[in-house]
């Protein structure tokens, strides 16, 4: 059996970890809160995030970067309707030191959120706010609430209320980098407060009640619930077009990956052999040189979407890429997680044309991924054909199947939707289906593609018609979005209309 020299992708792996403050970490979470305001009374002192990790260790939260703080968040549970709407910052947060948290109030309520201006591109702040959305679910809480600064009020104080500036800016009739931000990250405003932080000039010391509410709160009456574990996925069905140079390949790659991030996406997928799209300007028309004159984007490729990954806070299969190794080609689907990991799946069976006109090489094992949405599996075009491959991967806890694609007819595609639906039917899991659409006039033999991308679920109660979550419509270069719930996955497959996993006969298949 040939064995593969692994491609080295540790070069363009970055490190995201969103962890608890720790007692170490607090003088540089100072250092970053005086640079990140643009008035340092503004910030926590050393003394009070130390009360912080004291009395609600849980609720203090930092972002490191390749191991470098870059931001925090302080936040504390209280009941709201002891303070209502008519209270400051000092009021509700203990004097900054939440000596008054209660472990069980009803509301969590956000304190701090300081992010390292060097490193504001990469939504540094929608990962911290969804790290306080994710404690405020598990600790079954009402809403998360807090107070927001709006720092550029002072320019319109002559003409206008702070009402008033509130509401132009709602209606985007006026920019507030910081009340924009908490309106697009879900936060409703419950009313303008005067005098909550008065160290804030910028804001006149006005601020914003905000509110983001759990809608999977679980009231205490409540005797049954079914908790939701939501995926949100963004499906790139990818045109192809004549193109000059990579820099332009990568601009489009990045204007799909910023729509599926603008969605709130959890992984954005874009179809197998994503980089064909790069011969339009290589002008090779020998078919096993063609596909060697791609493996020298290798390096460009995984740097494209390792920073895209980072930079939106998106999961990305990017499709997949043609490598050589040890003289060797391989067509490989690449994992780049919003943490900065970077992962990889080689294509395991590989079609007689690959075979014939490309030299094309078979990978030799199969992976199961986990994510910070769950455990997923890569199953590269042909590859979900064979349902051996998808059991081995559910049975390896994989929730998720991915299945970048390209064919170029409709028989093509009617084996690949048949056997995914077929698939998610027989292993009680979801499906993800991504194709291309379009042709390169420039490209000796590259045929017009055929595609309709598809969600497909386990065909019962609780899941789409007919198995379908979504789906696009036929070769239109098009971004369609689904929802997932992992939780209908897990019941189902215990108390379903049918459970196959648990009525396969092992003893005898």
């Amino acid at each position: 059996m040939m064995t593969e020299t692994k491609i080295d992708v540790s070069t363009f792996e970055k490190k995201i970890v969103i962890r608890e403050i720790e007692s170490q970490d607090i003088d540089e979470i100072v250092r970053i809160a005086q640079i990140g305001f643009d008035n340092p009374d503004i910030a926590f002192e050393k003394k009070h995030y130390e009360s912080h990790i004291r009395i609600f260790p849980e609720g203090q939260v930092c972002v490191l970067y390749n191991g470098q703080i870059i931001g925090s968040s302080s936040s504390l549970i209280v009941n709201y309707e002891d303070y209502g709407d008519d209270h400051s910052i000092d009021d509700i947060s203990g004097g900054g030191y939440i000596t008054n948290h209660n472990p069980n109030g009803n509301h969590l309520y956000g304190i701090d959120v300081v992010v390292h201006p060097d490193f504001r591109h990469l939504k540094i702040g929608r990962r911290l706010y969804k790290e306080r959305r994710k404690l405020c679910k598990k600790l079954n809480l009402k809403s998360i609430i807090f107070g927001g600064r709006i720092p550029n009020y002072h320019k319109y104080a002559d003409v206008l209320t702070a009402e008033e500036y509130v509401e132009q800016v709602r209606d985007q009739q006026i920019y507030d980098p910081v009340l924009i931000f908490q309106l697009m990250n879900g936060f409703e405003i419950r009313g303008v407060k005067a005098n909550y932080l008065l160290e804030d000039e910028a804001s006149l010391k006005y601020a914003t009640i905000l509110e983001w509410k759990n809608i999977d709160h679980v009231p205490a009456d409540r005797q049954y619930y079914q908790h939701a574990m939501p995926v949100r996925i963004s499906m790139i069905q990818y045109g192809l077009r004549n193109m000059q140079y990579f820099e332009e390949f990568a601009s489009q790659c990045e204007y799909f990956i910023s729509l599926a991030s603008k969605k709130r996406s959890d992984f954005a997928v874009l179809p197998e052999a994503l980089t064909l799209q790069l011969l339009s300007f290589l002008g090779e028309k020998v078919p096993s040189k063609q596909i060697r004159s791609l493996t020298k984007y290798t390096e460009a490729y995984v740097k494209l979407f390792s920073d895209l990954a980072i930079r939106y806070s998106i999961n990305i299969i990017a499709g997949s890429h043609f490598i050589e190794e040890t003289d060797s080609i391989y067509n490989v689907s690449f994992l780049f997680h919003r943490n900065g990991k970077i992962d990889k799946q080689y294509k395991l069976h590989i079609t007689a044309d690959e075979r014939k006109w490309w030299g094309i090489k078979p990978g030799s094992t199969m992976d199961v991924f986990d994510t910070d949405c769950g455990k997923i599996a890569i199953l590269i075009g042909y590859d979900i054909l064979f349902p051996e491959l998808a059991r081995k991967v559910v049975e390896n806890g994989a929730d998720i199947l991915f299945t970048p694609y390209t064919v170029e007819d409709q028989q093509g595609y009617a084996r690949i939707r048949c056997c995914a639906q077929a698939r998610a039917i027989e292993n009680q899991v979801y499906t993800v289906t991504t194709g291309m659409t379009g042709h390169l006039s420039r490209v000796y033999r590259m045929n017009a593609q055929y595609t309709q991308s598809s969600i497909f679920s386990p065909s019962d109660l609780g899941f789409g018609h007919n198995g379908v979550v979504t789906e696009s419509d036929f070769n239109v270069e098009m971004t369609i979005y689904g929802e997932l719930d992992l939780e209908l996955i897990r019941r189902n497959r215990e108390v379903g209309t049918v459970t196959p996993l648990k009525d396969r006969r092992t003893t005898i298949y």
